[in-house]
């Protein structure tokens, strides 16, 4: 008489991983109203660099940061690479 619940698990990780990825894409009607976060180790200097750059162009860090992965990784043509 605790009143307690089972618990439920937060999700299943499927077993394929490239459907895992691609439930994200199927799911996402707009690409900009989803985003994953991505977290990359740079040096002090280097993260400073990168502030004051983005700063001059009247940018955020994570506006310009985007724009360059954009540029360096478009979209595969044609389906997956």
């Amino acid at each position: 008489m605790n009143g307690r619940q089972p618990k439920r698990a937060f999700a299943a990780r499927p077993a394929d991983p490239e459907s895992w990825i691609k439930a994200s894409e199927l799911r996402a009607v707009d690409s900009s109203a989803f985003t994953a976060r991505l977290t990359i180790d740079v040096t002090p200097d280097m993260r400073g660099r990168i502030k004051i750059a983005a700063f001059q162009r009247g940018v955020t860090v994570a506006d310009m940061l985007r724009d360059l992965l954009a540029r360096e990784f478009p979209p595969a043509e044609g389906g997956t690479p």
